[in-house]
């Protein structure tokens, strides 16, 4: 697929580069360049002229970094007032190390302390901000944090006087617990200093929604927020979806390579992606993402032992979250060396803008899910002018036999690989969701936190800090009043009240804030560290069963525990020939949008069979396309199979979710999916009645909903919030879902069932 739109290098805008500071300006020239890019030279007017908060939405390589820093290093050249004057906030470490080399030459030169700070960076640059603060920090929202728990006093000294607060990749932010973390620090950080002094830029590849970005960046007033779009690069993309067979019965799907010639049973897929990938790959670099830290180890140890028979060099090394700091950072300072071939195989760790640059080609092993993932991931791919980016999908379709269930008839994967193809051409990336699953969670820990921060706290101050407009804004007194006792009650602990009304943390809380762990709110729960030698590999959950003698599949290679120290939860191992990969998460799959699955639909109700489809994803595509018609998709919403009743909703995860805890509140087992719901042994007359009372449902009808839903307590904290306030949350959280039920279960209704 190509597509081509008028792009912008770096012309030259009147006026813009004279703006900037005479040093900034010889940076400039120094680094070769003809002038700036359009983007850069309107953020230089953006950030110099008036008070307006800035977002700039560019694609990855766009200059997005020198169009925040070059005016912001501009305007506060010469400030003598103490305290930082720029807080520079990003979601990985390994991002902000690119961004210190990036700027160190220059602040340097414009005598402006520039500091790192977080976990891993030098203590001694920190202890000559903390005892001189100016210039810019750059930091991760769990350092922020830190910093405000555990220094209050050199925290309010630090950032009492921001002129910006920086953030980046704030796509990352817009949607998860750390985007609610964040954003409640940023408000918590411009309460240290005078209202309205601190203006805020984001920078972004990826912006589905640009009034909920604004929204997100100045919640108080997102009107304020200026948009900055560069005219969007010409994408100029080599495609290739390539089909795999999973055969029956395969021998360890997923899992670590059969020892020696074949196992008992027949190859899995995934042997043959590996052949494909080593055959295609080898000898330039490239980036291969799996779905999971499992996936990626089978390919990682596939591809080894490919170059193990072949007696050629590797070029193949995973990269995921469990891996030693040591082991990523290795790894991308290869890529970007670029002196050796080098493929990476990796989880989404690779997604956002670390400096690795620019790679030959991309590879997805499984169907996209995310249309923002996916442009994130071919931002790396392309970037030279005149390369066109390269993109390969790999996707796997079940053998069929008289056992398999439609679902695997209709060829999901590469009906939905063609979908979002089609959603890539159109420029779609989903909005953000309008509220988290983790906003009990994380209101709690800031509660914890700002009670940690202040010695204590009034209940009314902490509510009209931490709920105004913003993430918690929808919390009300009285939900804010459930989750203060609900972390007072007995058995919980971790806030205690004073005579005077103030809050404190009890003997729990003290212990929980105390922790390491608790800085970050995401869970990572107990984990084993993998040791070879000296030289520490990574870690791996602690519900892995392993003893002396266990084998293992890590960073890509075969591993013999040797010792287990039960008590510092430490393996050490060494080199060897067998092993079994370790369970690293919950599986859970990424949440579909709407769009897509309504793209899908369109693709099975095409004929065109696109040109970037090889022999098997072609066919593939036929046979999904032949289930749809001759299972009468286009005209019913129900098949049932004698066994199970299937609803085809074709929306996306959180309506399918909603319906099955609707239809199990009904008294129909339901079981989501990707295209709807499942009934097992249901009949079509009974869920024909059932949808008829949904369908007749009025917006009081659904309260007792949330009763119904089975796991409720999902993240962090969850634990120590009130069942009822979690499921609350819950039935606000999918209000619209359950609004626009009535109308789906009369879409269902409408057409006969097909046996």
């Amino acid at each position: 697929m190509s597509s081509s739109v008028s792009a912008s290098d770096r012309l030259p805008r009147d006026g813009a580069f004279d703006r900037l500071a005479p040093e900034v300006r010889s940076w400039i020239r120094e680094q070769g360049w003809t002038g700036l890019r359009d983007i850069q030279a309107r953020a230089v007017d953006a950030v110099l002229d008036g008070g307006d908060d800035v977002l700039v939405a560019a694609a990855t390589a766009a200059g997005k970094t020198e169009a925040a820093f070059l005016p912001i290093l501009t305007r506060i050249a010469g400030r003598a007032e103490p305290g930082l004057a720029v807080l520079y906030v990003s979601p990985l470490k390994a991002l902000i190390n690119d961004q210190f080399r990036r700027l160190d030459q220059l602040c340097e030169r414009m005598e402006i302390p520039l500091v790192r700070w977080h976990g891993d960076a030098p203590q001694s640059a920190k202890a000559r901000m903390l005892a001189k603060p100016a210039g810019i920090a750059l930091i991760t929202p769990e350092s922020v944090e830190a910093l405000l728990i555990r220094r209050p006093a050199d925290a309010s000294r630090l950032l009492a006087a921001l002129d910006f607060v920086v953030v980046d990749e704030v796509h990352a932010f817009l949607s998860g617990p750390r985007g609610l973390h964040l954003a409640s620090l940023l408000r918590r950080v411009e309460a240290l200093g005078a209202p309205g002094r601190t203006r805020r830029v984001g920078l972004s590849a990826t912006i589905g929604d640009a009034e909920a970005a604004a929204a997100w960046l100045r919640p108080t007033a997102p009107e304020r927020v200026r948009l900055l779009q560069d005219g969007g690069a010409g994408l100029d993309l080599q495609l290739r979806i390539l089909g795999y067979l999973e055969p029956l019965d395969a021998d360890g799907t997923d899992g670590a390579e059969a020892e020696g010639a074949a196992g008992a049973g027949p190859a899995p897929a995934l042997d043959a992606i590996t052949d494909h990938l080593f055959a295609s790959l080898r000898g330039s670099n490239n980036l291969v993402f799996g779905g999971s830290r499992r996936l990626v180890e089978a390919l990682s140890d596939r591809l080894r032992r490919r170059a193990e028979r072949g007696e050629v060099p590797n070029e193949f090394f995973p990269h995921h979250g469990n891996l030693s700091k040591e082991l990523r950072e290795e790894l991308e300072s290869r890529l970007k060396d670029a002196s050796l071939p080098t493929t990476a195989v990796c989880t989404s760790t690779l997604e956002l803008g670390i400096d690795i640059g620019s790679v030959r080609s991309v590879a997805q092993v499984g169907a996209p899910r995310s249309l923002a993932s996916l442009r994130q991931r071919l931002g790396r791919t392309g970037r030279r002018p005149g390369v066109p980016a390269i993109l390969r999908i790999y996707v796997r379709e079940q053998e069929l036999d008289k056992r398999s269930s439609v679902l695997d008839e209709l060829r999901q994967d590469a009906v939905r690989a063609v979908a979002a193809i089609r959603l890539l051409a159109a420029r779609f990336v989903e909005p953000p969701p309008a509220s988290d699953a983790a906003l009990a969670t994380a209101l709690l820990h800031q509660v914890l936190s700002v009670i940690a921060q202040r010695g204590g706290a009034r209940a009314d101050a902490l509510h009209r800090l931490l709920c105004g407009p913003g993430v918690f804004a929808s919390v009300t007194p009285g939900d804010f009043a459930e989750l203060l006792r609900g972390a007072a009650r007995t058995g919980v602990g971790l806030i205690e009240q004073a005579p005077d009304g103030t809050l404190l943390l009890g003997e729990r809380g003290e212990r929980l804030v105390h922790a390491r762990e608790f800085y970050a709110l995401f869970d990572s729960g107990a984990e084993w560290r993998l040791v070879a030698g000296t030289r520490a590999l990574g870690t791996i959950p602690l519900t892995n069963a392993v003893a002396q003698g266990t084998l293992v599949v890590f960073a890509g290679r075969r591993w013999l525990v040797e010792e287990v120290d039960e008590r510092a939860h430490v393996l050490q191992v060494s080199a060897h020939r067998g092993g079994v990969i370790p369970k690293f998460e919950r599986l859970f799959a990424e949440p579909t949008h709407d769009r897509l699955l309504a793209e899908m639909r369109g693709v099975f109700e095409a004929d065109d069979v696109p040109a970037y489809l090889d022999a098997r994803a072609r066919t593939f595509l036929a046979e999904g396309r032949s289930a749809y018609r001759r299972l009468g998709l286009g005209r019913s919403r129900m098949v049932h199979t004698g066994r199970d009743l299937h609803l085809f909703a074709w929306r996306g995860s959180a309506t399918c979710d909603v319906l099955a805890v609707i239809l199990s509140m009904l008294g129909l087992p339901a079981e989501p999916h990707d295209l709807g719901v499942t009934l097992p042994g249901v009949s079509p007359d009974d869920a024909r009645a059932v949808l008829r009372r949904v369908a007749s449902m009025v917006p009081g009808d659904f309260a007792a909903v949330a009763e119904f839903v089975g796991t409720i307590q999902t993240a962090k904290y969850d634990e120590h919030v009130p069942e009822t306030l979690l499921r609350r949350f819950w039935a606000r959280r999918n209000e619209g879902v359950l609004a626009r039920m009535p109308g789906l279960a009369a879409e269902m209704l409408d057409g006969v069932p097909e046996a």
